[in-house]
């Protein structure tokens, strides 16, 4: 296609989550509560993580704090933005700023895909190799874990973001969603995309359906192991696989969902995607906190320092 008599695209119209202005006054209010509820839920997890010793030295504990870290930034790639255009009549985002948004969300979703697999290793070996777990899950094992996790999120994005931001954009510019997203923003180029599409798509799918089936085998082998235990035994274990179990199931479904199904756009996408780059990060410090004794002591006895020292 001759390009020349085209005008690029310098900006996005996002759709947002809906048109009702009522609807917008209350969604502000309510996504503000929850973005300051899971950034403040996480921070307090990873200064409760690095101020006890106890738990720094864990390696369970180490990956959770970790874990936290990329939820803030999960959390905080566009919820601000969708926030701030509740409050306006044209939500516009620039060119830059909408690559930025795909760059992050695969990033940071990639990165935390790999490092609940690492999660699930090291329950793996807790459980049914515990005489070994501090040999096997060394701090140099679980350093390595954290950065192996980063480097396939970077990769991944980088693999996504390089087609993306070369593709002819010349004529429609609106996004039905409140941020940008690979498959919503792809179909937009003024050229022939199903292909490339599917290569693109099937690099996320691909990436969420492997990281889900191990994390599955793992989950399986973990729970067939415990079996073999004494009952005094299980029930601790099975409580913190269960946490990881719900962790897992709600943010692999809605991304698998999307990706695995990228052509067929229905409107409870745009439910999925609130539910894992909002509530996600918001119920998993409420999961691990909740249902960990170890964690809420912590906890209790950081809030204590902090009344004493004031």
């Amino acid at each position: 296609m001759d390009l020349q008599n085209y005008s690029l695209v310098s900006e996005f119209v996002l759709h947002g989550l809906c048109t009702s202005q009522y609807l917008q006054n209350f969604f502000f209010i309510f996504f503000s509560g929850i973005y300051v509820a899971t950034v403040l839920g996480n921070f307090i997890i990873m200064l409760t993580v690095t101020s006890d010793p106890r738990l720094h030295t864990s390696p369970m504990y180490f990956l959770l704090g970790n874990l936290s870290f990329l939820d803030i930034w999960l959390v905080s790639f566009a919820t601000p933005k969708m926030i701030k255009d509740f409050l306006s009549d044209r939500k516009l985002i620039s060119f830059g700023g909408c690559m930025a948004q795909i760059f992050f969300l695969h990033f940071i979703g990639g990165a935390e895909m790999v490092l609940l697999v690492s999660m699930a290793y090291d329950r793996y070996v807790a459980i049914c190799k515990p005489l070994h777990y501090m040999t096997v899950m060394s701090r140099q094992t679980c350093i390595r874990l954290v950065f192996i996790s980063w480097v396939i999120g970077f990769v991944h994005s980088i693999s996504q973001i390089a087609f993306t931001v070369n593709l002819p954009y010349c004529g429609p510019n609106e996004v039905d969603s409140f941020f940008c997203d690979l498959p919503l923003v792809i179909k937009l180029a003024c050229m022939d995309t199903y292909v490339l599409g599917i290569l693109m798509i099937s690099d996320s799918g691909l990436l969420s359906m492997s990281c889900f089936l191990l994390l599955f085998i793992s989950y399986t082998v973990i729970l067939i192991a415990l079996q073999k235990h004494a009952a005094g035994g299980v029930a601790k274990a099975l409580s913190t696989c269960s946490a990881h179990i719900m962790v897992v199931t709600l943010f692999f479904g809605p991304c698998i969902f999307i990706y695995v199904w990228p052509f067929s756009r229905f409107s409870v996408d745009k439910l999925l995607s609130v539910f894992y780059t909002i509530f996600t990060p918001l119920l998993n410090p409420l999961i691990y906190t909740l249902r960990n004794k170890e964690m809420k002591t912590s906890m209790k006895k950081l809030w204590n320092q902090c009344v004493t020292f004031q």
